[in-house]
């Protein structure tokens, strides 16, 4: 008995060795990247103050704030031409507000004090900081095909944790090693204790990282909310419907709506005498005042800190949403542009269970649910992102021969590693990036590393 456990247990092993391995060349990369960027947009409230407090701050008076139309007014007077595109009405009583409007030439966030009614400056919303961390971090600057590709890493990084904890697991020597690092020793044996360590304290917050993250992925994010994010059907009676969703008023630098709303119907305004006159609905009907959609958010209690998308074309609505750092403060409120009439009006209450978890998981990713410490938190579970997968490519090195890629090879009657192959087909239907990537693997690895010699440098 004692001979047949010697003989199984490695040939496991080095089968969920292999797939560790590329799991971890294939993530590697991505995860040191996205660690670094998710460090700095968690400080994103307190960069912003240090870089733009200028453009944010304003002293605090005792006169009434300008209507929000004096003050967009004040915007297109210094930038003729442009189209707006939101409103952000002062957090603050000592902050400014925003506007956000298109130029020929750029997008960019304009900040106005509320009390003078001047503009302090603007910031172009596609060239800062923070806007292009957090492209870096959803797309890799390259759009929808660089979204793909980290939603792909991401998914295999749940590849990485199964495999790596069967690897960490305690077989019976050096137990304690698993749990804390042997800081004296040497070579690879320091940097597999660190790699080891590190990837057994971070799993289960890298695990909650992964899948909070997933949500926002432009694939699997997006089916996952059209599954789960429903909302009864009568909270549509009687509103007229566009044939788009609202999902279409986000990007990936740019959040309008919540998560949980994307799935949802987008209602249209409708110009009461357009239909008589055969003439436009701008021709036919005024665009109510920017201060009603503001004053009919105060009065519906939504929190400070919203924004306001202004209608896209004679059908659209104005959108008022608010991601605060509680979110069972979220609100969503569609209205028509010519009645004023509150078309939708969505709130936390209205998500279903599984919304309602993915909303938490948001903030707290974000590290605003619970102030700094929060931040702090997520901020450590990065560090131990970027430990761990420096530490393995660090490994990786040492041990790779030269001129090779230093795959772990199998035993000659190495049985398939049933378990993880279960768990491989149960994370490849429910994440389809990683069941397409995981045959492709497997025909690179079965079919050309093993049988074609001129490839041989690659195991």
């Amino acid at each position: 008995m004692a001979v047949v456990a010697e003989k199984k247990t490695p040939r496991y092993y080095t089968v969920a060795w292999r797939w560790h391995f590329y799991a971890g060349l294939l993530v590697a990369p991505f995860m040191i990247m996205l660690a670094i960027t998710g460090m700095i947009y968690l400080f994103k409230p307190q960069l912003d103050q240090l870089m733009y407090g200028n453009l944010l701050n304003v002293p605090a008076a005792s006169t009434p704030a300008h209507p929000a139309d004096h003050l967009v007014a004040a915007v297109k007077a210094q930038y003729p031409g442009a189209s707006v595109l939101r409103y952000q009405p002062p957090a603050a009583a000592d902050a400014s507000a925003k506007v956000i409007i298109k130029t020929a030439d750029a997008k960019l966030g304009v900040y106005v004090d509320p009390y003078q009614g001047t503009v302090l400056g603007a910031l172009d919303e596609n060239n800062n900081l923070q806007t292009i961390v957090l492209k870096l971090h959803g797309e890799l600057l390259i759009g929808k095909n660089g979204d793909l590709l980290v939603e792909l890493a991401t998914s295999w990084t749940l590849v990485l944790l199964v495999s790596g904890l069967y690897l960490w697991w305690p077989r019976g020597r050096g137990k304690l090693a698993v749990f804390w690092p042997r800081l004296h020793a040497g070579g690879r044996a320091f940097w597999r204790d660190i790699h080891a360590v590190t990837g057994f304290w971070g799993a289960i917050f890298l695990l909650f990282m992964l899948l909070s993250g997933l949500t926002w992925t432009g694939y699997w994010g997006e089916k996952f909310a059209a599954v789960w994010s429903q909302f009864p059907a009568q909270m549509w009676d009687d509103v007229p419907k566009s044939d788009k969703k609202a999902i279409s008023l986000n990007s990936t630098e740019e959040k309008i709506v919540p998560w949980a709303v994307e799935p949802s119907p987008l209602p249209k305004s409708t110009d009461p005498h357009a239909a008589h006159k055969g003439a436009t609905p701008q021709a036919a009907t005024p665009q109510i005042a920017l201060q009603q959609v503001v004053d009919t958010a105060r009065a519906r209690g939504v929190v400070p800190g919203y924004n306001i998308a202004l209608p896209d074309g004679d059908e659209g609505v104005f959108t008022v949403s608010v991601f605060p750092n509680d979110p069972r403060n979220e609100a969503t409120l569609h209205i028509d542009q010519y009645s004023g009439k509150v078309l939708a009006d969505i709130r936390f209450k209205d998500y279903a269970l599984v919304p309602k978890a993915v909303e938490f998981g948001v903030v707290i990713h974000e590290g605003k649910f619970f102030g700094l410490a929060n931040q702090l938190l997520m901020a450590a579970i990065c560090l131990l992102v970027l430990v761990s997968s420096i530490s393995g490519l660090v490994m990786w090195w040492l041990r790779k021969p030269a001129g090779r890629l230093g795959a772990p090879a199998d035993a000659p009657d190495t049985p398939l590693w049933k378990g993880a192959l279960l768990i491989m087909l149960a994370l490849g239907v429910a994440f389809p990036l990683v069941g397409a990537s995981f045959i492709a693997i497997m025909l690179l690895d079965w079919l050309l590393l093993r049988r074609l010699p001129a490839l041989a440098f690659l195991r």
